[in-house]
């Protein structure tokens, strides 16, 4: 598969893919240089595509436990699946990880509480919001892929590059 080298080295080239594809999948939409926003949306589709095979992937057991007081208690435990799992880890070497925001309005209490039981916020938005939509997307229209889109926009003044927008559809 051909990549374009956009002017920079391997290695300083695919950070800046990653961080950019990062970039997209959190705020769904970013601008960028054309030639550049070709290559983000085509990593981006790979990531998405990757979620989407393996976001049902999940192991759920019951186990039986005993309290203090002798009173024994069932308890459900959802686990990823191999397949997940691989995609998982996968996806944390591709993308870097984005730190959760505080919303407007929100106690630093809530946050807390919300922030403390995701380590990776960029992966679980992937699998748990992102992943699900596309796939019901799939369903509807009988097409998978497409889950990017490239518009041109101006032209930046000062280089004469033709900028362009990706965002999510």
């Amino acid at each position: 598969m051909s990549t374009k080298k956009l002017g920079k080295p391997t290695d300083q080239r695919l950070a800046m893919l990653n961080n950019m594809a990062s970039d997209l999948l959190w705020y769904g939409r970013i601008e960028t240089t054309e030639s550049r926003a070709k290559e983000v949306a085509r990593l981006a589709e790979k990531c998405i595509t990757l979620a989407i095979n393996s976001y049902k992937d999940v192991v759920t057991e019951e186990k039986t436990t005993t309290d203090s007081k002798g009173k024994e208690k069932k308890v459900t435990i959802s686990k990823d699946g191999a397949k997940k799992l691989a995609a998982r880890r996968t996806l944390l070497g591709m993308l870097k990880p984005r730190e959760e925001q505080k919303a407007a309005g929100e106690k630093a209490a809530s946050f807390k509480a919300r922030k403390s039981d995701v380590k990776h916020p960029l992966i679980e938005k992937l699998f748990d919001e992102i992943a699900p939509k596309y796939d019901r997307r799939a369903e509807e229209l009988g097409q998978k892929g497409g889950y990017t889109r490239v518009l041109k926009t101006t032209i930046r003044r000062g280089d004469n590059a033709s900028m362009a927008i990706v965002e999510l559809v």
